[in-house]
C-alpha cells in the first residue's frame, strides 16, 4: 500500500480550532490543546501577575523594561508555539508587532505543565526555544509542585535551579523579586 505523504499545516488552519482550545504548529504538525485546568490557571496567573508587575509595570521595586506577556503567539521559523507566558528585553523589542504573533523570539519563557502538555513542551518545544536562542525557559508542574529553570549554554539546555514545594526563590532572569512558590499551586 503507498504511503501518502502528510499535509503540512498552514497558519490559516489554525483559525479552523476551536475558539476554548490552543493551536500550535510544530514541524508542520497542527497541535490543539484543550485551555488550562484551574491549578494550570492558578500557577500562570501569579507568577504572570508577579513577574508582570514588576518588569513590565515596574511596579513594587521592580526595575520594568520588559514585556511580560500571557499566551503570546511567537513565529519562530516554520513553527507557531504559544507559551503560557513569555518575556522580552524592550531594548530586544522596542514596539509590539502589528501582525497577531511575535517573529521576535522572548528572551524568556515560562511552560506550565500539563497531562496533555508536558510531553509537547519538553520534548517538542525546548529544542525550538534552543534553537531560536530563546535563553531562559521555566517549566512549572502544579502537579508535583516543582519550578525548573533552564538556561541556554551553547545551544543546550542546562538545569540551573529545581524547586520543590513552598519556598521563596529568587530565579534568574528575575533574581530582582521574590517568589513564593506556595503562592503557584493553590
Amino acid at each position: 500500500m503507498p504511503v501518502t505523504a502528510k499535509k503540512k499545516a498552514t497558519y490559516e488552519d489554525l483559525y479552523q480550532i476551536p475558539e476554548n482550545m490552543i493551536g500550535e504548529i510544530i514541524h508542520g504538525e497542527l497541535i490543539a490543546s484543550a485551555r488550562p485546568a484551574p491549578k494550570h490557571a492558578v500557577s500562570v496567573s501569579v507568577l504572570g501577575a508577579k513577574i508582570c508587575g514588576a518588569f513590565h509595570l515596574g511596579d513594587v521595586g521592580g526595575p520594568g523594561g520588559g514585556w511580560i506577556l500571557f499566551e503570546p503567539e511567537l513565529s519562530l521559523g516554520e513553527h507557531i508555539l504559544v507559551p503560557d507566558l513569555a518575556g522580552w528585553r524592550r531594548e530586544r523589542l522596542p514596539s509590539m508587532p502589528e501582525e497577531n504573533w511575535f517573529s521576535v523570539p522572548p528572551d524568556w519563557v515560562c511552560e506550565v505543565l500539563s497531562p496533555g502538555t508536558a510531553m509537547i513542551d519538553r520534548v517538542r518545544k525546548l529544542p525550538i526555544y534552543a534553537e531560536h536562542g530563546v535563553a531562559y525557559v521555566w517549566l512549572v508542574d502544579p502537579r508535583v509542585r516543582t519550578l525548573e529553570i533552564f538556561q541556554l549554554d551553547s545551544g543546550r539546555w542546562m538545569l540551573v535551579e529545581s524547586h520543590v514545594e513552598s519556598g521563596k526563590v529568587r530565579a534568574v532572569p528575575f533574581q530582582e523579586i521574590e517568589i513564593d512558590l506556595a503562592q503557584l499551586w493553590a
